[in-house]
């Protein structure tokens, strides 16, 4: 018997596969809250989708989220039967009349984002603050989603 060594296939000889991984984001928010949310935008794939992290220690969960460009005035944040609820908009910039746009990637529009968070919190020690295009929020966990030491008795 030989073995040999696994070598990952190249993906970008082939086109198409270079659109999976946007197709495989278009379907997270789609299925990412409900579908009334992503119906509101006016256009299946319309709008945008911010990029973030959900990570979590034995006190707190964390949410980082970009919003490069954005005001926190234009930021809402809500807790509801235990998902995060992020939306708000990001305001297109006036275009100038001299000349046309060569090239386009930013998002400008509406935008809601649900998290399903893998705790309970206590909602009433929540924060968040906003600095350099970053959301940061904090989520401590509820007493009874904290992992407890039980001491272990000899009798």
């Amino acid at each position: 018997m030989n073995l040999i060594r696994y070598r990952k296939p190249e993906t970008t000889l082939w086109p198409p596969f270079e659109r999976l991984s946007t197709l495989r984001e278009e379907m997270n928010r789609l299925l990412d809250g409900s579908l009334a949310g992503v119906l509101g935008t006016g256009d299946l794939f319309g709008g945008w989708s911010p990029a973030l992290d959900v990570t979590q220690d034995k006190e707190n969960l964390y949410v980082k989220v970009e919003l490069p460009g954005m005001k926190k005035e234009d930021i809402d944040i809500s807790l509801h039967d235990g998902q995060l609820i992020l939306s708000g908009e990001r305001k297109e910039e006036k275009k100038s009349e001299e000349g046309e746009t060569f090239r386009s990637e930013r998002f400008f529009g509406k935008f809601r984002r649900t998290i399903a968070l893998p705790s309970e919190v206590d909602a009433s020690g929540v924060k968040a603050t906003y600095r350099d295009g970053i959301l940061h929020v904090e989520l401590p966990k509820a007493e009874e989603a904290k992992p407890k030491q039980i001491e272990v008795t000899v009798s």
